[in-house]
């Protein structure tokens, strides 16, 4: 794992810097985001307890640099606790860290891209780089067993039909707000990715200025824009 940050714009959740963790097996990749260099260790201690328990499956070793974010007595104590071995990279020597660092890179730079290519704010690359890596996770072949990490974790083949573009437009049923018979029933919203936790997705919405997670909504290409925008809920 590597700790990459800070970023010079804070995130809609005024989240600085990304956690990135590989497992070294099938190269499945998570992102945590904490809101300071001070937060790292329980964020990574809760990721460690979840984890274990969700796949049924042990961590025997840890790798990391040799920073005060991985190298301090709260980790080693619940490291020594449990029995995982931390093994570091020695110093001013990240390529002893490389299957992490270039994850790092590619996240980042596919972040950079689709909020480029979107035209959106520099404040959702958060959801930019969760994005790409719950994009990347189903999608990407790993070169010795030539199948997604998804399907080498979870033993099961990914399905990708659900994949919109990011930073499409999309309209979402406003079901939050006690409505009259005339006001709009959709908002007008920019879909910027997936639910981590419930099979929903993450939209944008202008006119508050917050993301939302939703399964009532409905994305749109450029050329659907104007018929959508009249868009009836029954």
């Amino acid at each position: 794992m590597d700790l990459c940050g800070p970023m010079r714009t804070q995130s809609l959740g005024g989240k600085k810097y990304v956690l990135v963790i590989v497992d070294d097996y099938t190269r499945y990749t998570w992102v945590k985001f904490p809101r300071s260099k001070d937060e790292t260790p329980d964020v990574l201690i809760t990721f460690l307890k979840t984890t274990q328990v969700n796949l049924q499956k042990q961590v025997k070793i840890l790798r990391t640099d040799n920073g005060t974010k991985f190298k301090n007595k709260t980790v080693e104590e619940y490291l020594e606790s449990v029995g995982i071995s931390h093994q570091y990279s020695a110093a001013r020597t990240p390529q002893q860290n490389g299957i992490v660092e270039r994850r790092n890179r590619t996240l980042v730079e596919a972040a950079r891209t689709m909020l480029s290519q979107s035209e959106l704010p520099l404040f959702l690359w958060a959801e930019a780089i969760s994005t790409a890596c719950h994009t990347q996770n189903r999608s990407m072949i790993h070169r010795r067993f030539q199948k997604t990490p998804y399907a080498l974790i979870n033993n099961r083949t990914p399905t990708i039909k659900y994949f919109h573009v990011f930073g499409c437009t999309c309209y979402v049923l406003n079901d939050r707000e006690n409505l009259n018979k005339f006001s709009a029933k959709a908002d007008e919203g920019i879909f910027v990715g997936y639910s981590s936790t419930s099979s929903a997705y993450r939209v944008y919405l202008k006119k508050s200025k917050t993301v939302i997670e939703s399964v009532n909504s409905r994305t749109c290409t450029s050329r659907e824009q104007i018929r959508w925008r009249f868009v009836v809920y029954f």
